[in-house]
């Protein structure tokens, strides 16, 4: 029997309760809110360098299947857990971020853990990730937010290490926490079996979090296609270079992620680089929207701009065709282009 919406509504408030979490034997932990400092804007420190690395930035193989699988299935405003998504299709983003602090102290941090299951171990295996997370030399695994081509590539993480820090939007559906325990949903052909053994971090919309000296967490609650809620973003201030923002799509819209770091962190008057999905022409569809924001993007002045999965090619064209500091790659391990950070490649901020 179908839901009535005020079970829905029932449901998702315990689904998302310290109640259900305690249920899947889950332990949470909480991260530390930065401080306004004297000019009013939000002090989270400083941190020598930032050093990331793609290790899949292919979210998925081909636009029109994908697009045809959203649209063949009750288009975009229905759940991802509910679309038959064609596994042959399925790659998955995910980069490792490595933060030195000013007294050399080193955190890492795994951004996102792709879609598919096969590709993700190959990636993992090929950059040393797997061995990495066996050793326990990965601090956090920080989930930007709950699409499938970020967050169904779970298994693969937690096979290496269960116990993981991990970060997530609070803004969760229960079909997201529940993959957590250990689940597999036959019709999305989305398995995570191994159960979520280490402490969580539910990231709250509204506040700055932050994770260490010079990096910071930000989580935007507003809906996004295919009925998910929320995304959460990175943010890092370089000493004597500015401020660093790393995203995972940033359905947000990329200017309005600039104009928040400028108006809230300190030195954002200075932004450095930027890393990450745009989310500008994700599925090549260049349109005159798309082109005005490449323009406007100029105004903010990166110095670095290291943009790849969802940004879309075109839109990285015409970035170096205005002269930006695009960061270029090696096109190798699958990556389609050079003229982007791929698979593999690595940036330093």
């Amino acid at each position: 029997m179908e839901k009535s919406r005020r079970e829905f509504l029932r449901d998702i408030a315990f689904y998302s309760s310290a109640t259900y979490l305690a249920t899947l034997g889950i332990q949470s932990f909480s991260t530390r809110e930065a401080q306004a400092s004297s000019t009013g804007k939000i002090d989270i420190g400083e941190c020598k360098s930032v050093k990331i690395k793609a290790v899949s930035e292919l979210g998925w193989w081909d636009n029109k299947t994908l697009i045809h699988d959203i649209m063949d299935h009750g288009g975009i405003h229905k759940s991802q857990w509910e679309i038959p998504w064609t596994p042959k299709n399925a790659a998955g983003s995910c980069s490792l971020i490595e933060v030195t602090a000013l007294d050399g102290k080193k955190t890492r941090i795994l951004i996102d853990t792709g879609w598919n299951l096969d590709w993700m171990r190959k990636r993992f295996k090929e950059e040393g990730i797997d061995r990495m997370l066996r050793e326990h030399k990965i601090d956090y695994l920080y989930i930007t937010h709950e699409h499938l081509d970020h967050y169904w590539g779970l298994e693969a993480t937690l096979e290496n290490d269960p116990t993981i820090n991990m970060l997530i939007p609070s803004t969760f559906y229960p079909e997201g926490l529940h993959f957590l325990q250990g689940a597999q949903y036959l019709l999305p052909h989305a398995k995570n079996l191994i159960p979520y053994k280490g402490k969580l971090a539910q990231m709250k919309p509204g506040k700055i979090h932050k994770l260490a000296p010079g990096v910071a967490s930000v989580t935007f609650d507003f809906p996004i296609i295919v009925r998910i809620k929320g995304e959460q973003s990175l943010f890092f201030n370089v000493k004597d270079k500015g401020i660093v923002i790393v995203t995972g799509c940033c359905h947000r819209g990329i200017l309005n992620l600039a104009e928040f770091a400028s108006k809230t962190f300190k030195n954002g008057d200075t932004l450095y680089g930027i890393y990450g999905g745009l989310h500008i022409d994700p599925f090549e569809k260049w349109t005159p929207k798309a082109q005005k924001v490449v323009k406007d993007l100029g105004k903010y002045n990166f110095k670095k701009i290291a943009a790849n999965h969802c940004t879309g090619h075109k839109a990285i064209h015409q970035m170096i065709a205005l002269g930006y500091p695009v960061v270029r790659g090696s096109g190798k391990h699958g990556s389609k282009s050079k003229e982007y950070v791929g698979n593999g490649d690595t940036v330093v901020f």
